[in-house]
């Protein structure tokens, strides 16, 4: 999932500037499920801003609502009619969400309320980890299922680096060795074979260095114009 974390509200309040009338936005699936941007946190967070302005001796309306999604134009659509009554939209979702507010609603001003920080997943009760970079080409096959790309620190195809000591990494004892994990997983699988071939160069050309990424499914198009 994507998890993200929230701004400080200085630099929320910061970021509405002279808005007089506000609304807060959150998103009902991946910032709720790590509790940045659902509609407890956007509650929680709108009475803080309520609060700080009037400290601040300055009188702002906040509203609040949460959608499914952000990311998708069917759940944002319906908002259009009721934009027009704020001044900024303060997103508590990831970046894709508040981009999509943005291009979806042009004349609206949608700004963040998160910090989008990784794809991962829920280690224990209030515990985030990293565990992809969505690099575009998938290693996850040849390497016991643990990404190198997401969590060895030097992103290494070919084995552990020189660093590493007593199964943990050189740039944070706190950090387990992601080869020491690939093959100790590998091992018991009884895939160590596996490890043994040498990987070529990595594609990096379906990363973020080739610009932004699209994918298009034919399959679909076709059926969306064989329906109409």
């Amino acid at each position: 999932m994507i998890v993200g974390e929230q701004k400080p509200l200085a630099e929320i309040m910061d970021l509405l500037g002279q808005a007089q009338k506000v609304l807060v936005a959150g998103c009902g699936t991946c910032v709720t499920v790590c509790f940045a941007g659902g509609e407890k946190e956007v509650g929680i967070l709108a009475s803080a801003m309520r609060m700080k302005s009037k400290l601040d001796g300055h009188s702002l309306e906040v509203d609040e609502i949460t959608v499914q999604r952000q990311c998708e134009w069917e759940y944002i659509d319906p908002l259009k009619e009721r934009l027009g009554e704020y001044d900024v939209v303060l997103s508590l979702a990831c970046g894709i969400g508040v981009q999509a507010m943005n291009e979806r609603f042009p004349e609206t001003i949608a700004v963040p309320g998160l910090n989008t920080t990784f794809l991962g997943l829920p280690e224990e009760q209030g515990i985030w980890e990293e565990r992809c970079q969505a690099c575009g080409d998938c290693v996850l096959g040849l390497t016991a299922g643990i990404c190198p790309i997401a969590r060895c620190s030097k992103q290494l195809l070919n084995g552990p680096c020189g660093g590493s000591q007593d199964n943990v990494c050189e740039v944070d004892p706190d950090i387990p060795c992601a080869w020491q994990l690939i093959w100790d997983r590998a091992m018991a699988l009884g895939r160590l074979d596996e490890l043994l071939e040498i990987q070529p160069p990595k594609n990096w050309e379906r990363s973020r260095d080739g610009g932004p990424r699209k994918i298009v499914r034919e399959d679909l198009l076709l059926a969306e114009e064989e329906a109409e």
